[in-house]
Protein backbone atom coordinates (compact mmCIF):
# COMPACT_ATOMS: atom_id res chain seq x y z
CA UNK A 1 0.00 0.00 0.00
CA UNK A 2 1.92 3.19 -1.02
CA UNK A 3 1.24 6.12 1.38
CA UNK A 4 -1.50 8.21 -0.53
CA UNK A 5 -3.10 5.74 -0.46
CA UNK A 6 -3.61 5.80 3.68
CA UNK A 7 -4.73 9.50 3.66
CA UNK A 8 -7.90 10.18 5.25
CA UNK A 9 -10.65 12.26 3.05
CA UNK A 10 -10.22 14.91 5.14
CA UNK A 11 -6.96 15.87 4.12
CA UNK A 12 -7.32 15.14 0.47
CA UNK A 13 -10.57 17.71 0.65
CA UNK A 14 -8.16 20.22 1.53
CA UNK A 15 -5.89 20.17 -0.99
CA UNK A 16 -7.80 21.68 -3.70
CA UNK A 17 -8.30 25.15 -1.18
CA UNK A 18 -4.10 25.00 -1.10
CA UNK A 19 -3.93 24.21 -4.79
CA UNK A 20 -6.40 27.52 -5.35
CA UNK A 21 -4.97 29.79 -2.91
CA UNK A 22 -1.42 28.83 -4.60
CA UNK A 23 -2.76 29.58 -8.07
CA UNK A 24 -4.09 33.28 -7.17
CA UNK A 25 -0.59 33.54 -5.65
CA UNK A 26 1.20 32.55 -8.39
CA UNK A 27 -0.90 35.18 -10.53
CA UNK A 28 0.16 38.06 -8.06
CA UNK A 29 3.77 37.07 -8.87
CA UNK A 30 4.15 36.13 -5.77
CA UNK A 31 7.06 33.26 -5.35
CA UNK A 32 7.36 32.47 -1.93
CA UNK A 33 5.19 31.41 0.98
CA UNK A 34 5.36 30.06 4.87
CA UNK A 35 2.63 28.10 6.40
CA UNK A 36 1.72 31.00 8.70
CA UNK A 37 1.00 32.87 5.82
CA UNK A 38 -1.06 30.31 3.89
CA UNK A 39 -2.28 29.82 7.41
CA UNK A 40 -3.84 33.10 7.25
CA UNK A 41 -5.00 32.96 3.49
CA UNK A 42 -6.91 29.62 4.09
CA UNK A 43 -8.63 29.67 7.19
CA UNK A 44 -6.58 26.47 8.20
CA UNK A 45 -3.97 26.46 11.21
CA UNK A 46 -0.30 26.42 10.24
CA UNK A 47 0.40 22.92 11.48
CA UNK A 48 -2.12 21.12 10.00
CA UNK A 49 -1.12 22.68 6.96
CA UNK A 50 2.08 21.25 7.62
CA UNK A 51 0.50 17.83 8.75
CA UNK A 52 -1.61 17.83 5.51
CA UNK A 53 1.44 18.37 3.76
CA UNK A 54 3.57 15.66 5.32
CA UNK A 55 1.29 12.96 3.92
CA UNK A 56 3.28 13.47 0.83
CA UNK A 57 6.53 13.87 1.64
CA UNK A 58 6.52 17.34 2.70
CA UNK A 59 7.86 20.64 0.31
CA UNK A 60 9.01 23.37 2.63
CA UNK A 61 12.75 24.36 3.74
CA UNK A 62 13.28 25.53 7.33
CA UNK A 63 13.65 29.21 7.20
CA UNK A 64 12.67 29.21 3.71
CA UNK A 65 8.99 28.94 3.58
CA UNK A 66 7.31 27.10 0.53
CA UNK A 67 7.90 27.93 -3.30
CA UNK A 68 4.42 29.12 -4.52
CA UNK A 69 4.98 27.59 -8.02
CA UNK A 70 6.60 23.93 -7.29
CA UNK A 71 4.04 23.55 -4.14
CA UNK A 72 1.57 24.65 -6.77
CA UNK A 73 2.43 21.95 -9.34
CA UNK A 74 2.71 19.14 -6.82
CA UNK A 75 0.08 19.25 -5.30
CA UNK A 76 -1.39 19.47 -9.22
CA UNK A 77 -0.23 16.23 -9.67
CA UNK A 78 -1.03 14.74 -6.54
CA UNK A 79 -4.61 15.62 -7.41
CA UNK A 80 -3.98 14.34 -10.63
CA UNK A 81 -4.29 17.49 -12.60
CA UNK A 82 -1.04 17.07 -14.44
CA UNK A 83 -3.15 15.08 -17.00
CA UNK A 84 -6.43 15.28 -18.86
CA UNK A 85 -9.81 13.79 -18.35
CA UNK A 86 -12.69 13.31 -20.89
CA UNK A 87 -15.97 13.50 -19.39
CA UNK A 88 -19.32 13.04 -20.54
CA UNK A 89 -22.76 14.60 -19.00
CA UNK A 90 -25.81 12.98 -18.83
CA UNK A 91 -28.64 15.71 -18.50
CA UNK A 92 -28.54 18.78 -20.73
CA UNK A 93 -31.06 20.61 -18.49
CA UNK A 94 -30.40 23.60 -16.72
CA UNK A 95 -27.30 21.97 -14.42
CA UNK A 96 -26.58 20.15 -17.28
CA UNK A 97 -25.87 23.02 -19.45
CA UNK A 98 -24.04 25.23 -17.05
CA UNK A 99 -22.00 22.05 -16.31
CA UNK A 100 -20.92 21.57 -19.82
CA UNK A 101 -20.36 24.96 -20.51
CA UNK A 102 -18.10 25.97 -17.91
CA UNK A 103 -14.73 27.22 -18.78
CA UNK A 104 -13.08 26.07 -15.46
CA UNK A 105 -13.67 22.53 -16.13
CA UNK A 106 -11.79 22.61 -19.82
CA UNK A 107 -8.87 24.83 -18.30
CA UNK A 108 -7.94 22.49 -15.38
CA UNK A 109 -8.22 19.22 -18.54
CA UNK A 110 -11.53 17.79 -18.01
CA UNK A 111 -12.92 18.15 -21.46
CA UNK A 112 -16.06 17.24 -21.50
CA UNK A 113 -16.83 15.67 -25.31
CA UNK A 114 -20.37 14.22 -24.94
CA UNK A 115 -23.41 15.48 -23.49
CA UNK A 116 -26.62 13.59 -23.68
CA UNK A 117 -30.09 13.77 -22.76
CA UNK A 118 -33.35 12.21 -23.53
CA UNK A 119 -34.74 14.51 -25.54
CA UNK A 120 -31.67 16.58 -27.17
CA UNK A 121 -33.90 18.66 -29.86
CA UNK A 122 -34.97 20.49 -27.11
CA UNK A 123 -33.97 24.11 -27.93
CA UNK A 124 -33.15 24.79 -24.51
CA UNK A 125 -30.85 22.66 -24.20
CA UNK A 126 -28.52 24.16 -27.27
CA UNK A 127 -24.88 24.28 -26.19
CA UNK A 128 -22.15 26.89 -27.13
CA UNK A 129 -19.58 24.25 -28.67
CA UNK A 130 -21.38 20.64 -28.33
CA UNK A 131 -24.13 18.82 -29.85
CA UNK A 132 -26.72 17.15 -27.58
CA UNK A 133 -26.99 13.82 -28.11
CA UNK A 134 -29.85 10.91 -27.60
CA UNK A 135 -28.94 8.66 -24.83
CA UNK A 136 -29.51 5.87 -26.72
CA UNK A 137 -26.06 6.56 -28.22
CA UNK A 138 -24.46 6.77 -24.95
CA UNK A 139 -22.86 3.71 -25.00
CA UNK A 140 -21.60 3.45 -28.39
CA UNK A 141 -19.66 6.45 -27.68
CA UNK A 142 -18.29 5.46 -24.35
CA UNK A 143 -17.16 2.40 -25.66
CA UNK A 144 -15.81 4.38 -28.81
CA UNK A 145 -13.91 6.95 -26.98
CA UNK A 146 -11.32 7.01 -23.59
CA UNK A 147 -14.42 8.59 -21.39
CA UNK A 148 -12.64 8.57 -17.90
CA UNK A 149 -15.47 11.00 -16.24
CA UNK A 150 -19.22 10.56 -16.01
CA UNK A 151 -21.25 13.19 -15.25
CA UNK A 152 -24.81 12.76 -13.95
CA UNK A 153 -27.50 15.92 -14.04
CA UNK A 154 -30.66 13.83 -14.34
CA UNK A 155 -33.39 13.37 -12.92
CA UNK A 156 -33.24 10.78 -9.80
CA UNK A 157 -35.67 8.33 -11.42
CA UNK A 158 -33.01 7.51 -13.69
CA UNK A 159 -29.44 8.34 -12.62
CA UNK A 160 -28.85 4.86 -11.87
CA UNK A 161 -29.74 3.95 -15.20
CA UNK A 162 -26.73 5.76 -16.35
CA UNK A 163 -24.45 4.99 -13.73
CA UNK A 164 -25.04 1.30 -14.62
CA UNK A 165 -24.55 2.40 -18.40
CA UNK A 166 -21.51 4.01 -16.91
CA UNK A 167 -19.85 1.24 -15.07
CA UNK A 168 -20.63 -1.10 -17.93
CA UNK A 169 -18.89 0.69 -20.04
CA UNK A 170 -15.60 1.42 -18.20
CA UNK A 171 -15.67 4.82 -16.65
CA UNK A 172 -14.11 4.80 -12.86
CA UNK A 173 -15.16 8.00 -11.80
CA UNK A 174 -18.86 9.11 -11.75
CA UNK A 175 -19.76 12.99 -10.48
CA UNK A 176 -23.84 13.09 -9.43
CA UNK A 177 -25.75 15.67 -9.03
CA UNK A 178 -28.91 13.79 -8.86
CA UNK A 179 -30.51 13.07 -5.08
CA UNK A 180 -30.32 9.74 -5.07
CA UNK A 181 -27.49 7.35 -3.22
CA UNK A 182 -26.04 5.38 -6.05
CA UNK A 183 -24.61 2.09 -5.81
CA UNK A 184 -21.61 1.40 -7.80
CA UNK A 185 -18.46 -1.64 -7.88
CA UNK A 186 -15.81 -0.80 -5.37
CA UNK A 187 -13.55 -0.24 -8.07
CA UNK A 188 -15.48 3.08 -9.39
CA UNK A 189 -15.08 6.55 -7.47
CA UNK A 190 -18.45 8.37 -6.98
CA UNK A 191 -18.35 11.84 -5.73
CA UNK A 192 -22.23 13.23 -4.63
CA UNK A 193 -22.48 17.09 -4.92
CA UNK A 194 -25.70 17.68 -3.14
CA UNK A 195 -26.45 21.39 -3.93
CA UNK A 196 -29.69 20.83 -1.34
CA UNK A 197 -27.81 19.71 1.12
CA UNK A 198 -25.20 22.49 1.38
CA UNK A 199 -28.15 25.08 1.24
CA UNK A 200 -30.06 23.31 3.84
CA UNK A 201 -26.51 23.57 6.18
CA UNK A 202 -26.33 27.15 5.44
CA UNK A 203 -29.71 27.43 6.50
CA UNK A 204 -29.18 25.97 9.82
CA UNK A 205 -26.38 28.52 10.58
CA UNK A 206 -28.27 31.57 9.59
CA UNK A 207 -31.71 30.08 11.04
CA UNK A 208 -31.10 32.35 14.42
CA UNK A 209 -29.16 35.37 13.45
Amino acid sequence: MNRESQVSITVIRRLPNYHRYLGELLQKGINRISSQELSKLTGFTASQIRQDLNNFGGFGQQGYGYSVEELYNELGKILGLDRGYNVVVTGAGNLGHAVANYRGFRDAGFNIIGVFDRNPNNPRFAMRNLEVRHIDGLEDFIRENKVDIGIITTAKEIAQDVTDMYVRNGIKGIWNFATIDLVVPDDVVLENVRLSESLFTLSYFIKDL
